[in-house]
């Protein structure tokens, strides 16, 4: 016996578990496969190396599908401001200028997708299949997807909504293609304990051999996001965390403030990898099935999350119109509110990574004036500001607070 759904979104992770909260309420019957269910949070337990900084739109579109109180009543630290600097070239944002309580927020991944997946329970429409192993997936062009369960069910969708990450189950079947490229350096994210008390700044240094970032979290705690070669980050991955900690001091510059400890410790390859189309009829890809993107700037999580927000939209949309939810045309419309948003930030964040990966004197002289011209002058700090807050270009309703139904 088939069960049929209107939309079945692949991946339960923080965008996946987003496009069905953005689909709660409404006429659409949703279902969410999720492979395994993140762990029960606790206050007492050390912070996750994965965390993510939520903008101001992401924090919007949580908060209007229900699921910001989640968060907030597990574990979040709010930013009021972010310095960027090299050598001469030095500026800090502050919230206050745009009058603005925050910046943003830095939260744990799993944090993000408890409160998603919690608030998933209190819409009558949509159901969480979770853990759900997925046998097979059957495509064809003018027809339901067909998903085959490892226990057996098998599903239907008008819509199938990939959701399933930068390896894409979902988009490899249907044949979407990417283009993709390495940045042929690696990131070392370190979770430390410092001296000082909860932060409210995030910081980035640039330096020849790869930025160094600083990311606030609750109480005593921090993460690094240290920039390098693969062979020099696997190096610094093996050190005892007694000699990582003496590197980190070494290193880092003196704002950093003493270092009490070392935690923990994870590194992966910077890569950027672009879908070619992001919908095909009955098919859409959202977060990083569509799109990765360079961590310089923390926007993966929130361009994901947009992407989650105007798909939701674009679905509500359609049905309240009475128009069939998979048709390429209902579809395309989704892919041109985000996909050259995203290649717009995708270019932006390139530009910014090659422009301060280098030690060309030239680039070094225009890279430093940039960021003084940023500091001094109002309109460009304050829409440099908006850019990384997510208030930038045109955004889905869910972004703007505003509900779909």
């Amino acid at each position: 016996m088939k069960e049929n759904f209107d939309v079945i979104v692949v991946g339960g992770g923080m965008v996946g578990a987003a496009v069905a909260c953005g689909l709660g309420g409404s006429e659409l019957n949703v279902a969410v496969l999720e492979s395994s269910p993140p762990l029960p949070f606790s206050a007492d337990q050390p912070h996750d190396l994965r965390v993510s900084a939520l903008s101001i739109a992401s924090k919007n579109i949580l908060e209007t599908v229900g699921a910001w109180e989640g968060v907030i009543n597990r574990r979040y630290c709010p930013f009021r401001r972010m310095r960027v600097w090299e050598t001469s070239g030095d500026t800090e944002f502050c919230s206050d200028d745009i009058n603005y309580p925050e910046l943003g927020y830095i939260v744990e991944n799993r944090v993000t997708q408890l409160a998603l997946l919690q608030r998933l329970q209190a819409f009558d429409n949509v159901e969480l299949i979770c853990p759900a192993t997925i046998q097979k997936i059957n495509y064809c062009v003018g027809k339901p997807s067909e998903i085959v369960l490892g226990d057996g069910r098998v599903l239907t969708a008008k819509v199938l909504v990939a959701a399933d990450g930068g390896q894409s189950r979902v988009r490899q079947t249907v044949g979407l293609g990417v283009t993709s490229w390495d940045y042929e350096q690696h990131a070392l994210v370190i979770y430390i304990e410092t001296a000082y008390g909860q932060q409210d700044i995030t910081w980035q240094r640039f330096v020849p051999s790869g930025p160094q970032a600083f990311l606030p979290l609750t109480g005593h705690y921090g993460s690094i996001v240290w920039y390098n070669s693969p062979d020099e980050v696997s190096r610094l991955s093996a050190l005892p965390y007694d000699t990582l900690k003496d590197e980190l001091v070494a290193t880092f510059p003196d704002c950093l403030g003493k270092v009490n400890q070392v935690l923990g410790v994870v590194s992966f390859p910077l890569k950027r990898q672009h879908a070619q189309h992001y919908v095909k009829y009955g098919v859409a890809l959202v977060g990083d099935a569509a799109h990765t993107i360079n961590p310089l700037a923390g926007q993966g999580v929130n361009i994901g999350l947009l992407d989650a927000a105007a798909l939701s939209e674009v679905l509500i949309d359609a049905i309240g119109k009475g128009l069939e939810v998979a048709d390429l045309a209902v579809l395309k419309r989704y892919e041109q509110m985000r996909r050259t948003e995203n290649l717009k930030m995708m270019t932006v964040m390139d530009i910014f990574y090659q422009a301060f990966s280098n030690d060309i004197l030239p680039v070094k002289i225009l890279r430093n004036l940039g960021l003084g011209l940023a500091e001094r002058i109002a309109p460009v700090k304050s829409k440099v500001m908006r850019g990384a807050m997510g208030l930038e270009g045109h955004l889905p309703k869910l972004a703007l607070g505003k509900k779909l139904i």
